[in-house]
Parts: C-alpha cells; sequence; structure tokens
C-alpha cells in the first residue's frame, strides 16, 4: 500500500530537479514563485499573440508589460466630448488568414479600413505653405517595384537571408529609386513608411521587409482592415481578460536567470516582488542593450544587439488644431529629392474623423526630448493653420501623446552583408530564449503574427 504514492514521488523527482535553483539574493521571495511553461516579456503585438496562441494551445503562459494595459505601439483615443474611438498608432491590419483568426479569437469584429475621405493635400511644414508635388505615374511605379521584390520570397517570413545576401537588397533605398526608376512611389513610401530616419540612406532590405506583396496589394485595392468599432486597443482588452491574471501588468523584469534547465526571473510589480520559474523564455521588446539591462546577454547576444541603430517616432493628438476636421496634410519640399523634406519633422496631420481632432506623426534621425517634439508639433500645427486661416487659433493642444522610440532597428548594409542576420536568427532557441517583434520581421503586426505562427510557436510547443 506504500508502493504506489513512493513510486508517484520517484516520477515526479526529475521535474523537481529541473527547476533553477534559487539564489541566496532572491530566496526571501520563494514563497511567490510562479511556474509556468513559458514566460513571455513585453505585452506589445508579438508578445501579446505569442501568450495567447500558446494558451490556446494548452501552454501555461505569464506576459510580464511594464504598462497598465497590453498592446505596445496601439495607441486608441477616445474623445471626452464626444465619446467616439480612433486609433492613431497601430491604424490597419491586412487581410490575412492569421488576422482573421487571431480577431475571431477576441471576439473583434473587423471591417474594412475607410481612407481618404476628406480633403488631402501636402504643405511644407516649415512654412505651412501648401504645394503641389509632382509624382508621376504611381500606379506603373508600384508595379515596377512589385515585379523587383517578387525576386526575393524568402524575405516574407523572418531575416533568413541567403549567402551572398543579393546586392540590391543592400543598396540605400535611394539609389534603388533611381535604379529601378521607381521615382513617383518614392514619395508614397515615404508617408507610409514613417519612423525610420532618413528613408532615403535605408538600406532597401527594410523597405521591401515593410512593403511587402500583402501591404501592396492593401494599398492598391484600399484592402486594410480595421476594428469595426474604430478601437484596435479593444484587441488587447479582449486578450488581457483571456489571459486574466497571467497578464502581469504595471511590472518590469529585475533579473533574469538563463541555463539548460529553463529560466528564473525576479518580477517588480505593483504588489511587490514575484518569481517566475519558466522552461522557456520569449522575449518580445526591442532588442537594443539598453532596453535588456535586466538580462543575463552573453557576449554572441551583445555583441549582435549593440550593432542595431534605429529611427526616432512619435505620434499624437491635438484638439482645437485650427485646421479643417476633414483635412489630412502630408509634410513635402519640391525642391527636395523626391518631395520627400529633411527630418526631423512632422510627417502628416491626419483627421481622425472626429470633430476638432487630428492626429500628428513626427520623426527624426536622431533623440529628441518628449518636450522638443511636443513644440515643433504644435508649431507645425500653427504654421498651417495660419497658412489656411491667415491667423493661428491659439488654442491648439496635444490630447495624446506617445514616444515610440527607438523604432525600426537596423545596421548598416556592410553588416548585413557580413552575415548579421544569420548570426541574429541562431539565437532563437539558444539559452532556452525566443525572440520576436518588429526587429525579426517588420513593424508591421499583421507580418509579425504571422512570423510567430510560422517560425516561433511550432519551436515552443
Amino acid at each position: 500500500m506504500y508502493l504506489q504514492p513512493l513510486l508517484a514521488a520517484l516520477v515526479a523527482l526529475p521535474a523537481a530537479l529541473a527547476a533553477i535553483p534559487i539564489p541566496d539574493n532572491l530566496s526571501g521571495y520563494a514563497s511567490t514563485l510562479i511556474t509556468r511553461d513559458v514566460l513571455v516579456i513585453g505585452g506589445g503585438s508579438s508578445g501579446t499573440y505569442t501568450a495567447i496562441r500558446l494558451k490556446s494551445m494548452g501552454k501555461t503562459v505569464a506576459v510580464v508589460e511594464k504598462e497598465a494595459t497590453l498592446g505596445g505601439h496601439t495607441n486608441t483615443f477616445t474623445d471626452s466630448v464626444t465619446g467616439k474611438t480612433f486609433d492613431y498608432g497601430v491604424i490597419e491590419f491586412e487581410d490575412t488568414p492569421v488576422v482573421h483568426a487571431y480577431a475571431a479569437s477576441l471576439n473583434i469584429s473587423l471591417v474594412p479600413l475607410v481612407l481618404g475621405t476628406g480633403a488631402s493635400y501636402t504643405a511644407d511644414m516649415r512654412t505651412g505653405a501648401s504645394n503641389k508635388l509632382p509624382q508621376g505615374d504611381i500606379a506603373t511605379a508600384i508595379t515596377a517595384y512589385a515585379t523587383q521584390l517578387a525576386q526575393y520570397p524568402f524575405l516574407s517570413n523572418g531575416f533568413n537571408l541567403p549567402n551572398p545576401v543579393p546586392s540590391d537588397l543592400l543598396l540605400p533605398w535611394g539609389s534603388f529609386v533611381q535604379k529601378y526608376s521607381l521615382n513617383a512611389f518614392a514619395y508614397t513610401a515615404f508617408v507610409y513608411m514613417q519612423g525610420v530616419g532618413n528613408m532615403l540612406a535605408l538600406p532597401t532590405l527594410y523597405v521591401m521587409k515593410y512593403f511587402s506583396p500583402a501591404v501592396l496589394s492593401a494599398i492598391a485595392t484600399n484592402g486594410f482592415l480595421t476594428t469595426a468599432d474604430s478601437n484596435n486597443q479593444r484587441i488587447y482588452t479582449n486578450a488581457a481578460r483571456v489571459l486574466g491574471p497571467d497578464a502581469i501588468l504595471h511590472s518590469k523584469v529585475t533579473t533574469i536567470i538563463r541555463n539548460e534547465l529553463g529560466v528564473l526571473a525576479a518580477v517588480s510589480t505593483p504588489t511587490g516582488t514575484k518569481l517566475i520559474t519558466a522552461k522557456k523564455l520569449v522575449i518580445a521588446i526591442p532588442p537594443k542593450v539598453a532596453n535588456l539591462g535586466f538580462a543575463d546577454l552573453d557576449s554572441v547576444e551583445s555583441n549582435l544587439f549593440s550593432q542595431f541603430g534605429n529611427g526616432y517616432y512619435w505620434d499624437a493628438v491635438v484638439r482645437n488644431s485650427g485646421i479643417p476636421d476633414n483635412a489630412t496634410i502630408s509634410n513635402a519640399d519640391p525642391a527636395a529629392p523626391y518631395g520627400i523634406p529633411n527630418l526631423p519633422s512632422v510627417y502628416v496631420v491626419q483627421s481622425t474623423g472626429v470633430p476638432n481632432l487630428h492626429s500628428v506623426y513626427y520623426g527624426s534621425t536622431t533623440a529628441m526630448s518628449d518636450d522638443a517634439v511636443k513644440t515643433a508639433m504644435l508649431t507645425a500645427v500653427g504654421k498651417l493653420a495660419k497658412a489656411l486661416n491667415g491667423t493661428s487659433t491659439g488654442n491648439a493642444q496635444l490630447v495624446g501623446f506617445n514616444n515610440h522610440s527607438p523604432y525600426e532597428l537596423r545596421v548598416s548594409s556592410d553588416a548585413i552583408q557580413g552575415g548579421f542576420y544569420n548570426r541574429l536568427e541562431a539565437l532563437q532557441g539558444r539559452r532556452k530564449t525566443w525572440w520576436v517583434g518588429a526587429a525579426w520581421q517588420a513593424h508591421d503586426s499583421s507580418a509579425i503574427w504571422q512570423n510567430v505562427e510560422d517560425s516561433v510557436l511550432p519551436a515552443l510547443m
């Protein structure tokens, strides 16, 4: 009668021994220990998708997110006057099976995104004066670009690049535009692909990662999708409900230990420090060394991540702009190559569909303080209003503001040719860790979800 409990204890023994020992400096928190199959650090687009899918497949997960909500770059504004919502961070999704399946799993209704219903024109944001930018035959240029893109089907999923890397992918985007007579597409690409810094100097690889076949199709057919109530944050609100207490919000990982036994993390939460142990780890934040101070990076990881540069990107909502509600104004400099203005500057002041509110987008090639960006945004809005009305309202105020930096992580063409991305992709699964997010795909939630689905989830199961 005593044999069966003894055998059960012996069977359980290897699993017990497999746990990472708690070091002395964390032993005081041993009573808080949470055990999961997978720990996800970062509750943005990639981290939330990974957690939801793992949970749907029977894995136990914990998601640690520094903000009070999941969602990352998703910014949804609720107008206190009308009660209406609109998105000004992540605005659209591609019409793909992964997008539909994910939305359905969270009881989210998707509808076609309606763009361009109001007046749209260009202006020089330095003066506010409107201008007319000759762009040529955009459709023909996009077709020519698509012909080149079709030569690189491996770009659709991750950065699994051939050796040698095709030389055209290493060209600065401005040189690629010249080589293939894509002049008419250059300004449109600039308006869509914001936050990347000096786009014309960016290796063409990154432009092709963003302007994928799915994105080109959506641009050509007005085929983007959005949530039915113009509230993309609802995706993450519903995801938080599904995850329940497994979404550990307003919290930060302070220490992490990774070895052959798994992962142990100390997490600072609003109710105190907690410990989480897991078999596997997913890191879903931008892999800049400055972001990973909590991590036990080794020399291989540090060497790779220290090579990343990035753009700087902000978005905001302005009330009382003095600009007509239905007007969308894009920044253009007719004297500059392809009409693309120098940064730092506003990209666009965009109609939101809600009275007296516009969204504003700003980019820089170098770091700027949030206060400096806010001042620059309001200055540009004031100049546009003055050019339209003879005077600015003087009452414009920012009622929403977000800093999305570091944005569009990238390395030099020399690093790409030298095998940077082969070494980066080799990190997947190493030290019980997988990496997800824009740095591993593109700044495109739809593409990120597909990348997680195809390349990461199978290894985590």
